[in-house]
């Protein structure tokens, strides 16, 4: 069992290694960002303190991860969203009618002048509740929530993507389609 400092430790190296750097691991990802969960524990064996992980540890992991990155299925592993290696193919969507972006303080002018972008990522990241919102942006300075209208995104063909409960992707989302909460 990994106490809680270490399942953070984890999961942020599995994100490393997941969204990130998979080549660097010799992770070979399918057009969905999926990967046997045996070829990521032998990755993450490659590194010293991490020599006794086993299944159990990676179970915990997504298992217990608030933001829930990741999913597993028949012995295969992906992280769901966050990626700056690589394009995911996701299912085009119909969100709710309204999502949310959490962001900071500093960046807001610019983000409300340009519209929210993807920046690092591929993906625009958009959540169904505030609450996730506030998790997810709540990481960089003062917080500040964006609401945006998907019916009227929609009707000018900005694209949803489901990643997974409960959050939503974007190409790019214009700034008329959102305002500050």
């Amino acid at each position: 069992m990994l106490s809680p400092k270490q399942e953070e430790s984890l999961s942020k190296f599995m994100s490393k290694i997941l969204r990130h750097t998979p080549e660097q691991f010799g992770i070979k990802l399918d057009h969905e960002g999926y990967c046997h969960v045996h070829d990521l524990i032998s990755a993450i064996k490659s590194e010293n303190r991490w020599s006794d992980i086993g299944e159990a540890g990676i179970d915990q992991v997504v298992t217990n991860c608030p933001k829930k990155r990741y999913h597993m299925v028949n012995g295969y592993i992906r992280a769901n969203y966050g990626h700056s290696a690589g394009r995911l193919d996701y299912e085009e969507s119909i969100p709710p009618t309204a999502l949310y972006h959490g962001t900071n303080s500093k960046v807001v002018d610019k983000i409300i002048t340009e519209g929210i972008k993807p920046m690092g990522r591929k993906y625009v990241h958009l959540s169904e509740t505030l609450e996730f919102a506030t998790l997810a942006g709540k990481r960089r300075g003062e917080l500040v929530i964006l609401e945006i209208d998907t019916v009227k995104s929609m009707a000018n063909n900005v694209k949803f993507y489901i990643a997974n409960n409960g959050v939503w992707l974007a190409d790019f989302v214009p700034p008329q389609y959102f305002r500050k909460i």
